[in-house]
């Protein structure tokens, strides 16, 4: 529902109305390059409980958007692509929040596993329960999005709070699987230094996150949202400069083994 040219969050925790042989898609990529490793087959998942200002595909958000797709036929696309991952690539499965239907995920990562293929899940961290952690546990790698380290911030910036976020985190951490961590940064929004220093002084004992990787805001998602009737409150910002950027990675790589500018 949209409400003051807001798409109004729907209070889930556990999204799948089909079988539990289904996913609520949006859309599959068959050939992405920067969701993960190598090549790899990309399903965008329907649903998401954040609200971010900069969002590029709001029409994921809805809870009830999408359409259904047989997990079985999700497995069976990505063994005709199999060539093509070589040692690194595989399947990533993003959002929309991934997280709202961990339960169904688990059964195509445990089936995608079978079938030799590798699996990542790119998420904003934003439920931490059992079927979390046995969604994690079949997870090759988690790509965790953070959106701000201050929580202030966060919740102008999506509506809702970051402590599930960092409780993925530091569970990821006990078990030593690896992760990476993502972080779009929003001119006068996301770039405070002070908060930089602080995220990577937070994580900078963590040993299983393999790096991070910076993603410039950009405004190619405004026109869904004016398309859907709701208001873009992020007008006027611009990109960020390649010496904003520059800045940027030197203070993370005080903090983190790797530093990537998306």
């Amino acid at each position: 529902m949209i409400k003051n040219g807001m798409l109004v969050p729907q209070d889930a925790t556990q999204l799948n109305e089909g079988s539990s042989d289904q996913l609520r898609i949006h859309s599959i990529e068959s050939f992405g390059t920067h969701d993960g490793p190598g090549i790899r087959m990309v399903v965008f998942v329907q649903g998401c409980q954040f609200r971010c200002l900069y969002c590029a595909n709001p029409d994921t958000m809805d809870v009830k958007g999408g359409s259904f797709i047989e997990i079985e036929e999700i497995v069976q696309r990505a063994i005709r692509q199999k060539r093509y991952f070589g040692k690194t690539g595989g399947v990533t499965v993003s959002g929309g929040e991934p997280l709202l239907q961990r339960k169904p995920l688990k059964q195509l990562f445990r089936r995608l596993h079978e079938e030799g293929i590798n699996t990542a899940l790119d998420t904003n961290g934003r439920l931490i329960d059992t079927q979390t952690k046995e969604l994690l546990e079949e997870t090759d790698l988690l790509m965790l999005d953070v959106k701000h380290f201050n929580e202030e911030w966060h919740r102008k910036l999506t509506g809702l709070s970051n402590k599930n976020t960092f409780k993925v985190a530091a569970h990821r951490e006990e078990t030593g699987k690896p992760m990476w961590l993502r972080y779009v940064l929003v001119p006068g929004w996301s770039d405070q230094e002070e908060y930089l220093h602080e995220l990577g002084k937070f994580f900078q004992e963590y040993k299983h996150i393999e790096r991070i990787d910076v993603l410039p805001y950009h405004m190619l998602g405004v026109h869904k949202w004016e398309a859907m009737g709701m208001e873009y409150k992020l007008k006027g910002i611009e990109p960020p400069t390649q010496q904003k950027l520059k800045n940027i990675s030197e203070i993370l790589k005080n903090y983190f083994r790797e530093v990537r500018v998306n």
